[in-house]
């Protein structure tokens, strides 16, 4: 007897040799229901996309509703989608339930007939459409205002999950395994540099996401070279790297070690909380640089140059400096509203800010994670970051080495 529940959906793009057809088949099949392949249209170049329409059967509306729920990020979208339908919120920072729920790939919505681009776009959100019905957005759970028309169910919602290359050529393609710690870093380091170049040539922004470790392993003149020489754009960081990066400017040294001869100096370990008091007391690190008394570093470079940053606090830190936001929520919007714009991320010696950073990231702005540990590139894939490829090395090898990179394609 055949299943008596049926919905049919379609597939447009490379999806054999990007293996989306062969993971919504499967997972139609382990979900317990089966499908009938109504047309098939395989691509005759690379270039060509492909088209699938098949028909899903399930045994009950819910194991229909599980498949379908199961198969939509792949991008299978019902063959007669209809406009989305919205549900007003009823109550501030709450979704009403049945809400959409975001992924970070590009997402299109169907307004009074017509497709239109998910703006924002941004993992673990829901999705807001404008009051008159013109445009859509994701909006975080804490920005829900009541009255909010907020995206219910998947009707009229499509997804368009990234496709692989079939010509594996570049960093970005290549990639069996997302980090491995016998690839060639030569190579990586290269494409890396590449990345950034067309990302700078192409106008957009390169986002750096940085940790302590930049500074403690002596990188933290090298990041203040690409600050200064326009690779660096925004960045992303907390409370200790701006203190570290100051700390060596006023003394020497990183957590009272310093960085000439590698050894604990005398009350080195007052350092970081004196360096810290300085800068408050000025009121902001720009004012240190203006006054003269901050002369050097990362942070020296960002005030100089007006680059913007976003300084994260956490539960341990001392001080903080003036400019850390010790709000977590307010700490997200600022870095929100500094990611428009944002072509490559550079993730470097950091796993929380890089695992935060990249929810907040859009599926097509490419990242590369450097960390001494795999583990950190694996949490960010396993949170979503799926756009994520990782170099394991300490930081300042591989900054040293980026920057010689970077200044080989520099006009003489």
């Amino acid at each position: 007897m055949s299943a008596p529940f049926v919905e049919h959906v379609e597939m447009t793009g490379h999806i054999v040799d990007s293996l989306l057809l062969p993971k919504v088949l499967d997972a139609i099949l382990s979900r317990g229901g089966r499908y009938n392949l109504e047309t098939l249209r395989l691509g005759q170049r690379q270039d060509d996309p492909s088209f699938v329409r098949i028909e899903v059967r399930a045994d009950t509306p819910e194991q229909l509703e599980a498949i379908l729920a199961d198969i939509h990020p792949h991008g299978a979208v019902p063959a007669d989608p209809g406009d989305c339908r919205t549900a007003a919120a009823d109550v501030d920072g709450a979704f009403p339930d049945g809400f959409y729920c975001s992924t970070n790939f590009r997402t299109q919505v169907r307004l009074a007939g017509e497709w239109v681009d998910v703006e924002d776009q941004e993992m673990d959100c829901g999705i807001v459409v404008d009051p008159d019905g013109a445009a859509a957005r994701c909006l975080p759970m804490t920005a829900v205002k009541t009255g909010d028309r907020i995206l219910v169910g998947r009707q009229g919602t499509r997804v368009f999950p990234p496709e692989a290359e079939i010509r594996k050529h570049e960093l970005f393609e290549f990639m069996a395994s997302p980090v491995s710690s016998e690839r060639p870093k030569a190579v990586s380091v290269r494409e890396i540099a590449g990345a950034m170049r067309k990302t700078r040539a192409a106008g957009d922004k390169v986002l750096a996401v940085l940790g302590p470790a930049v500074v403690h392993t002596g990188g933290g003149e090298l990041v203040a070279k690409l600050v200064r020489d326009g690779f660096i754009n925004v960045l992303f960081a907390g409370n200790a790297l701006a203190t570290h990066d100051i700390e060596q400017a006023f003394y020497g040294t990183s957590l009272g070690v310093s960085l000439d001869q590698g050894l604990p100096t005398d009350e080195g370990h007052e350092h970081h909380l004196r360096t810290i008091n300085t800068i408050r007391r000025f009121g902001e690190i720009k004012r240190a640089v203006e006054a003269g008394r901050l002369k050097s570093g990362i942070m020296y470079e960002c005030a100089r140059l007006n680059v913007p940053f976003v300084l994260a606090g956490s539960i341990r830190d001392d001080g903080p400096l003036p400019e850390v936001i010790t709000d977590v929520l307010v700490a997200q919007d600022a870095m929100r509203r500094l990611i428009p714009g944002v072509g490559f991320c550079l993730m470097v010696a950091t796993t929380l800010h890089s695992i935060a950073v990249g929810n907040l990231l859009p599926a097509w702005v490419k990242v590369a994670c450097v960390d001494i540990s795999p583990a950190t590139v694996t949490k960010l894939m396993d949170r979503g970051s799926t756009q994520t490829v990782g170099i394991v090395s300490d930081a300042e090898p591989f900054l040293r080495a980026l920057v010689n990179e970077l200044e080989k394609g520099a006009p003489a």
